[in-house]
């Protein structure tokens, strides 16, 4: 038995691949492989965790039902009755998507504005 120890090792690792220098690029390629898959594997679980948290979202939100506290017609000339109820489908800016529940003409546009004005929703 020795007393090299690891430097027997290296030594004989680094004739087997022509040289220290093919070991160490060797090394180094590996690493850049290993850690260039290891970091596109943790992007792909973020992005997907993270579009399932999204759609979670959106259909919590899609499932909430929101009641008329008072009487109102939008711009658009759509009338809300006190006490009707309504779900926001989706929202940009200031338009929302909505559908009046009991109501067969859906979905309409309405102002986000005027929604929170008579109503509950926020």
């Amino acid at each position: 038995m020795s007393n090299l120890g690891l430097y027997q090792v290296m030594t004989t690792w680094s004739k087997k691949v022509g040289g220290p220098l093919n070991l160490v690029g060797m090394i180094f390629g590996g690493g850049v492989i290993f850690g260039g898959g290891a970091v596109a594997g943790v992007v792909m679980i973020k992005n997907k965790v993270s579009q399932k948290l999204e759609q979670k979202k959106l259909e919590e939100k899609a499932s909430a039902i929101y009641t008329v506290n008072r009487e109102g017609q939008s711009n658009e000339g759509l009338l809300f009755k006190e006490n009707e109820q309504f779900k926001v489908l989706e929202a940009d800016g200031d338009a929302a998507l909505i559908e009046k529940l009991g109501d067969n003409n859906n979905p309409y546009f309405v102002s986000v504005k005027f929604l929170s004005s008579i109503s509950d929703y926020r």
